[in-house]
This record gives C-alpha cells, structure tokens and sequence, in this order.
C-alpha cells in the first residue's frame, strides 16, 4: 500500500518550485513587493503603489508631490524595516516616482 502524502500549502510548494528551476530570487523580489502594505501601514499603502524591483532597487509610485517628498525623508527606515521582514538585506534603496 502506498503512502499517502499529507496536502501542502500552495504558497509553501511555489518556494520549492521557485528554487528548483533556479528563480529565488525572483520569488524572493515578489514576496517583497507583497509586504510592502504591512510593513508600511495603511496611511503611506493609500497613496503608495509598488511598481518594481530591479537590482536592489524598490521602485514605488506617490500619488501626489508632499507625500513624496515626506517618504523621502522616511527612505532609510522603510528600507530597514522592510529588509528586516524580508530576512536579509535585499533592498539597497527606494525609488520614489
């Protein structure tokens, strides 16, 4: 009689697919981009959208001028709380647009 295999988590088995045909870090980049709402909170996630990560570099767009300029000062921050949700430091920066 076979063994049956207890059922997993999509989200568990799509890390083991990601790093089996060699897209970690891709994965590792979408996973990020998930965060981004919890680890900023709901007043910055309103006028926020996360559009991109190239090497390191987190690109999101502002809705308007003031909130900008006011994440801009936050940069450094945002960076390392969200590199500590990630588990190491995978954003280098933040490009606010």
């Amino acid at each position: 009689m076979k063994k049956k295999k207890t059922p997993r988590v999509l989200g568990s088995l799509m890390s083991d697919v990601c790093r089996k045909i060699g897209m970690s870090e891709a994965y590792e980049e979408y996973k990020t981009l998930q965060l981004w709402d919890s680890v900023v909170g709901d007043a910055i996630a309103r006028v926020t959208s996360v559009e991109k990560m190239k090497e390191g570099d987190l690109y999101v767009k502002v809705r308007n001028p003031s909130w900008r300029m006011e994440l801009n000062f936050r940069k450094r921050d945002i960076v390392v709380r969200l590199n500590k949700a990630i588990g190491y430091d995978m954003i280098r920066t933040i490009i606010f647009r």
